[in-house]
């Protein structure tokens, strides 16, 4: 069993050439189509690819790894010694989330409020507070040719997801045996996908041109400046709107990396479970030119620890 305590953890992390993290403001845009024809289309070294979209996970629908190893992820929760406990209220004070509250004379844990801080465990002056755990879920391991896949799945039920993503990232930087490390992201903006993107070098804003992915493109957007992160936007089927998210992008100096037409063909080999580099190989040099232009744009970059 794999427990998964950030206090406890240090790691020595080798630094790699480029991390990518694949991300988009709204599900259904492409990502992940993106993420595995990027990491299959380099055949020159090993890739990891890391699924951090940890609630739906879906790279190995397509990469169809072979998997090797399975791990269960379990994150810190506070059991309390109420033969020591002195109901001072000091754990109760600290926690932002009322994961853990002082009723009459005993101390309640509510385990699905818990975000595993250790602040009621740090602060209590007599040592009440000790380790327990709950299990969020589970990280896989497989290789798919030269593609090492690490896949993070969300227990049903599970409120909270950026503590898997965090361990899914530690495990993929740890496995990395080459210079290149791709993270599918989740989609949207919020608390899962700052995790994953955070850290990283360069993100894959993908989009659609309709005035849903515009917006949400917007969104992206505001959430990579905050970060401060280089980023350039991939538009998926190009063909099928307006010209309003090229228009965007020139207007604002946002990099177009590449456009991905609406093709019968690439749908067809999608429904089917296939990568485009396989059923369409012309897109190969296409994937490949696309990571020379994001290794040129983070050339001299200090690399993310």
């Amino acid at each position: 069993m794999y427990l998964y305590y950030e206090h406890m953890l240090i790691i020595k992390i080798r630094k790699l050439n480029v991390k990518i993290a694949i991300a988009s403001g709204k599900g259904g845009t492409g990502k992940t189509t993106v993420a595995t024809n990027l990491a299959k289309s380099v055949t020159d070294r090993t890739v990891v690819l890391a699924d951090c979209d940890v609630e739906e996970p879906n790279a190995h629908l397509f990469l169809n790894p072979e998997i090797q190893d399975e791990k269960t992820v379990n994150t810190f929760i506070p059991v309390v010694d109420m033969e020591k406990c002195t109901l001072c209220g000091q754990c109760t004070e600290i926690c932002q989330f009322q994961a853990i509250v002082n009723i009459k004379e005993k101390i309640l844990v509510f385990p699905e409020l818990c975000h595993s801080c250790f602040g009621c465990q740090r602060i209590c002056p007599e040592m009440a507070i000790g380790d327990g755990h709950k299990e969020i879920g589970t990280i896989s391991q497989g290789l798919s040719g030269h593609v090492r896949c690490v896949v993070g799945t969300l227990k049903i039920g599970e409120a909270m997801a950026p503590p898997l993503i965090k361990a899914v990232k530690k495990t993929a930087i740890i496995e990395a045996e080459s210079d290149l490390l791709i993270l599918d992201a989740p989609p949207g903006t919020s608390c899962p996908v700052i995790e994953a993107v955070k850290g990283t070098d360069f993100i894959v804003l993908v989009t659609e041109p309709t005035p849903f992915g515009l917006h949400d493109l917007k969104l992206a957007v505001e959430m990579v400046k905050i970060i401060g992160i280089p980023y350039g936007v991939i538009i998926n089927r190009s063909d099928i709107g307006d010209r309003a998210v090229l228009d965007y992008c020139q207007r604002n100096q946002i990099s177009v990396l590449m456009e991905i037409p609406e093709d019968r063909r690439i749908a067809e080999s999608y429904s089917q479970g296939k990568l485009i580099i396989d059923a369409l190989p012309e897109y190969q040099k296409v994937f490949r030119d696309l990571l020379k232009t994001i290794e040129e744009k983070t050339a001299g970059q200090e690399v993310a620890a």
